[in-house]
């Protein structure tokens, strides 16, 4: 097929960026959110935040939440996502405010699910969370924030209390024009399933969990 051209013959300018597409009332168990979607027009992928309250400008609780469709969906207890995007709309309802930017396209770290479940298969046979992206020739983290950045901005908010525990996410934002005036750990107690990549990803990606050090007996 021959794509068109505009005047004077030339290709048109593909749009960029993030577009807010719909805004949508979502009774949840947690409370009544407005889901606000949005379009990645740099990857296609379609993106969602779960409004609470009014919002403001500075210092606007906020989670964001990488897709984890086992965690998120199936209750896995490999990975504690589950658990946290639970605990993030209860903070954001119990707050009055915020928002929580669910994130497509960031399953696995970014790799994709079937990878992320090929990973996990490695894992199983004794290699860690990075060992196992590695051994895929896969990245060990592959995830771009840039979207959040612009979805935070279109919803006119300058600076955030992030809910996270990893500080490459606080990094990031702040990379892409948002202030995070502070970071709130977001600490789920582990169990003896997800205990060994919790530790993995203290130790190997930087992440605050100081509260692995009271759970040795789980070892």
């Amino acid at each position: 097929m021959t794509e068109k051209v505009g005047v004077l013959g030339k290709k048109p300018l593909r749009r960029t960026g993030v577009e807010r597409v719909v805004n949508a009332p979502l009774p949840t168990v947690y409370g009544k959110f407005q889901a606000v979607g949005y379009l990645d027009h740099d990857r296609g992928d379609e993106q969602v935040a779960l409004v609470y309250g009014d919002l403001g400008r500075d210092r606007v609780l906020t989670r964001l939440h990488s897709e984890c469709l086992t965690g998120d969906a199936f209750g896995s207890q490999h990975c504690e996502c589950g658990d946290q995007l639970a605990a993030a709309l209860r903070a954001v309802a119990a707050e009055g405010a915020g928002v929580v930017v669910y994130l497509r396209g960031h399953e696995g770290r970014g790799i994709g699910l079937l990878a992320k479940l090929r990973a996990m298969a490695l894992q199983a046979e004794g290699l860690d969370t990075v060992e196992a992206n590695l051994a895929l020739g896969l990245p060990v983290d592959a995830r771009d924030y840039a979207v959040a950045a612009g979805m935070l901005q279109d919803l006119g908010v300058r600076s955030v209390r992030l809910m996270s525990n990893n500080p490459r996410k606080r990094e990031a934002l702040v990379r892409h024009g948002v202030q995070v005036a502070e970071q709130v750990p977001l600490l789920i107690p582990p169990c003896e399933s997800n205990l060994t990549y919790l530790r993995t990803k203290r130790e190997r990606l930087d992440h605050h969990l100081p509260h692995l050090d009271a759970v040795a007996h789980l070892s």
